[in-house]
């Protein structure tokens, strides 16, 4: 028997005789990751020490081996020597993982593959119109999934078969094999951990125990979805193995463009082109919404890129009661050809338009004369002006940027 079998389990983990359970548990998180055969391979001292540290671990990560040890020693616990198991390894299922030691996964049991498992989910691509998200709506689908053979009802086996054990795992699933001092297991490389081989497979499914199936789901969509919205459908994916949940199914929605109409959040936005007499004496205009055609009144003296508000005349909010607006911007058309008497009339309203100009520059020189007051109407003017211009450029470049 080594003499290094006898060592107190406190001195080997570097822990004090009252050290408290999470102090225990981390003494050998560090030793563990220190000695690890694999991190230290073909060093027979490592070997030893991960050895000497799992054992003491498992007796005094136990309150019960602890307390047996604390009063009689290593004969209280069986003595030296004790099988390495998977109890001592269970509260450090993230110890090794995502590392070269991720083995301990498999060798301490890293999950049933013949338990229940759930099924996979289901990805969905849905297009709908420009208009549809307006209010709520139901859309069937098809959706091509696999389902358990109706032929051998999921079994993977010819009617009136029946499959034969493993010969590799002796039907348990899991093979064993050494690694130094340790033994271990894992998945069986022969039957996928089924534990048994089929012989005879079902000539429908070809044993796989599973054929793809489409099935119509109906699919609610709530009013206000928008492009690049998700849904999820519990339940709707694929059927679970073993008596596991079935999967989900998740929609993604694509909107279809509409030819002049784009949307920004819940607000619809739009054009319409207006004549310059229109523009200067206002008129009413049929715009197309995704509610109907509405109208619009244009008041007089609209200036190009002007923008209307129909209100509520949007998509409704996806989580409330509220609905956008469909905003509409103005655009002022030039003509470029005009008859004589056409012609005639616009030189006669640009001569106007100079007349009223001399009169309102006479009428800012007479102002003048009176101190004070002409001042304070020029700076009156002079911030209207900036504060109509800002906004419409920002009108303007808010517009440009959704239509470019």
């Amino acid at each position: 028997m080594p003499a290094t079998a006898q060592r107190d389990y406190y001195e080997v983990l570097g822990v004090t005789r009252d050290a408290n359970p999470e102090d225990i548990k981390k003494a050998y998180r560090k030793l563990a990751i220190r000695h690890h055969p694999d991190r230290n391979p073909d060093d027979k001292s490592a070997e030893e020490q991960f050895k000497q540290a799992s054992e003491a671990y498992g007796v005094l990560g136990d309150a019960e081996k602890r307390s047996r040890y604390d009063r009689f020693g290593h004969a209280g616990v069986g003595g030296v020597g004790q099988t390495v198991n998977s109890e001592v390894f269970a509260d450090f299922q993230d110890l090794f993982r995502g590392s070269v030691f991720d083995l301990f996964g498999e060798m301490f049991g890293g999950g049933n593959p013949r338990g229940p498992a759930r099924g996979r989910d289901i990805q969905y691509e849905l297009n709908i119109d420009f208009s549809e998200p307006k209010q709520e709506s139901r859309k069937r689908i098809l959706v091509s999934r696999s389902e358990p053979c109706d032929s051998c009802r999921g079994s993977g086996v010819a009617a009136g078969k029946q499959p034969i054990l493993c010969g590799r795992c002796g039907g348990r699933g899991q093979e064993t094999f050494s690694r130094g001092f340790m033994v271990m297991s894992r998945t069986c490389s022969g039957c996928g951990g089924t534990g048994k081989i089929v012989r005879d497979p079902c000539g429908e499914c070809a044993g796989a125990g599973r054929t793809p199936r489409e099935r119509e789901i109906t699919v609610p969509l709530p009013a206000g979805i928008a492009d690049g919205n998700q849904l999820r459908v519990s339940g709707e994916g694929e059927p679970g193995a073993h008596g596991g949940p079935p999967g989900d199914l998740y929609v993604r929605v694509h909107v279809r463009p509409a030819r002049g109409m784009r949307r920004e959040d819940d607000d619809v936005l739009s054009e319409a082109t207006i004549t310059f007499p229109q523009a200067v004496l206002g008129t009413e205009i049929s715009i197309a919404t995704i509610w109907g055609e509405e109208t619009l009144r244009i008041p007089p003296g609209t200036q190009p890129h002007t923008i209307l508000r129909l209100r509520s005349k949007g998509f409704p909010a996806l989580r409330g009661r509220s609905r956008g607006n469909h905003l509409v911007r103005v655009l002022v058309e030039v003509p470029r050809k005009l008859s004589g008497r056409a012609r005639g009339a616009v030189v006669t309203l640009s001569e106007e338009f100079d007349a009223s100009s001399v009169r309102s520059s006479g009428d800012r020189d007479a102002n003048s004369r009176r101190p004070g007051e002409a001042g304070r109407e020029r700076g009156a003017g002079a911030t209207g002006d900036r504060s109509a211009d800002s906004s419409g450029k920002s009108r303007s470049s808010f517009f440009d940027r959704i239509f470019s």
